[in-house]
């Protein structure tokens, strides 16, 4: 396997965890605001510079260099590939943002110390491919918003039942896979519990109050980097795909076409800004899980470049939301807010992140969109029109809430609501990144069709080659 220069893996995941420790000792918010960018901005870098070492490399896998974690572990525990390459530097962006953009009425109840330990085990976990240890790790992340809910005094059962369900169908599914040594055609005994914990994690309905209790009940910041990693994908990626049978497959598909439509239909007609950002977000991160889904290299790059369009786009999305939040409050869908002329660059954004999640021709989304589409029918030819009405509802439920909120009357205050400059970089930057991931998607694309070429060859039991190139002759 070949190695990275440096030891990018191992400080990437120990520097927020050190960050954590030291900032939950001060008690001052605002200097613990102000190191967490600090700690978010280095491991920031660090996944970057990861990220870069990786693709110079030109492998399929590589791990750290200097093998830091077997001091502690007696094995190498972290290790990239193709999939989640690109999944680390936006991890740590959507971190690094969300620290950059609290603001001063919201410092006092975001808990800086819980963010970064939440990025330094979900870093570990998309830096890890042994089974067992993404098991653990995925249990270890559904601690710090267990922890808000009850710190904040609300209830924490629904939560905690479909928190508890998934780590125990993870642990009993892959504990009977294990039992069925390397047999390609695994039971239903090992098939199904691993079923079941994916689509409690990636909130695919009827399993999805959960993540509309979390939104509610919990502060947008943790609600927002405990979704839009799509942590749920990745253990679909990691732990079914290679081993499910194509039925198991297609059934998750029409689970998650179905949400898609539904969450689509909801976010309509919602009455709350976040309870529609988080049925907006469910539809979405549906239409990943279905292009996840299908067996066929044009549907799973289709899948893996809407991915980080989603996880990009809803981020931003969300982060429009939280700025305005901390204006106004809760912001409710159920009259014209007209907040344009107070925010303008806020509601550009706002509009911008939501054409880049559905898709719209020239933003980042479009080619995983249209990579979706062609996939879906070339597989199942009526499941094109669903993914189609999905994306239809989608946008059409993004422009609603775009004109209730900024539109429609004339807002006045006696408090300003213009934007912070550090609100301004963070969300023009995502915006910036939206627009040219649309104008240039070659580059992704063929990472990510790499990433789906790879995950293909474990499903049929082939050795992943170590070296794809990517000159131009290979894609012509």
């Amino acid at each position: 396997m070949t190695e990275l220069h440096l030891p990018w893996l191992d400080l990437m995941v120990l520097v927020p965890l050190i960050g954590a420790l030291l900032i939950a000792r001060l008690k001052d918010a605002f200097i613990a605001r102000q190191r967490t960018v600090y700690v978010c901005g280095i491991t920031l870098l660090l996944a970057i510079g990861a990220w870069q070492d990786f693709e110079l490399s030109g492998a399929a896998h590589a791990e750290d260099a200097w093998h830091l974690s077997t001091l502690v572990f007696r094995r190498e525990l972290f290790e990239m590939d193709l999939l989640s390459a690109p999944l680390l530097p936006m991890t740590a962006l959507l971190h690094f943002l969300t620290a950059l953009t609290t603001q001063r009425t919201k410092v006092r109840r975001f808990s800086f110390a819980a963010m970064l330990f939440s990025e330094s085990v979900l870093l570990a976990t998309l830096s890890t491919v042994e089974p067992w240890t993404i098991i653990g790790l995925l249990a270890l992340g559904t601690v710090p918003p267990a922890l808000e809910l009850m710190a904040r005094g609300r209830s924490t059962r629904v939560y905690l039942v479909h928190m508890v369900a998934f780590v125990v169908l993870l642990v009993v599914g892959w504990s009977f896979v294990e039992l069925e040594d390397d047999s390609r055609v695994h039971t239903l005994w090992a098939v199904l519990p691993l079923l079941g914990a994916v689509l409690i994690r990636s909130g695919m309905a009827p399993v999805h109050c959960w993540l509309t209790d979390l939104f509610e009940n919990v502060t947008l910041g943790t609600a927002l980097l405990t979704v839009t990693p799509l942590i749920g994908m990745y253990t679909a990626a990691r732990l079914v795909l290679p081993i499910a049978p194509d039925w198991v497959l297609q059934y998750i598909g029409v689970i998650s076409l179905a949400t898609a439509v539904y969450a689509a239909g909801m976010a309509l007609v919602q009455r709350e800004a976040r309870r529609f950002f988080c049925y907006l977000f469910l539809s979405h991160s549906a239409l990943v899980l279905v292009g996840l889904e299908m067996v066929s290299e044009l549907g799973l790059t289709g899948a893996l470049c809407l991915w980080l369009s989603v996880g990009l786009s809803m981020g931003g999305f969300g982060l429009v939301l939280r700025a305005l939040e901390a204006r106004r409050g809760r912001i409710l869908l159920t009259e014209f807010q007209g907040l344009y002329e107070n925010t303008p660059v806020l509601a550009i954004c706002f509009f911008l992140a939501g054409l880049g999640s559905i898709g719209f021709p020239g933003t980042l989304g479009f080619v995983g969109a249209e990579l979706l589409v062609d996939g879906a029918v070339e597989t199942y030819p009526y499941i094109g029109v669903a993914v189609v009405m999905a994306s239809l509802l989608n946008g059409i439920a993004v422009v609603k809430a775009y004109f209730l909120i900024f539109t429609g009357t004339r807002h006045t205050s006696t408090v300003s609501l213009t934007i912070l400059n550090r609100e301004r970089i963070a969300v023009l930057f995502l915006v910036s990144l939206i627009i040219l991931g649309g104008l240039f998607p070659q580059p992704s694309m063929l990472l990510r069709s790499r990433a789906a070429r790879e995950l293909l060859a474990r499903r049929h039991g082939e050795a992943p080659a170590m070296e794809l190139p990517l000159n131009e002759h290979e894609h012509d």
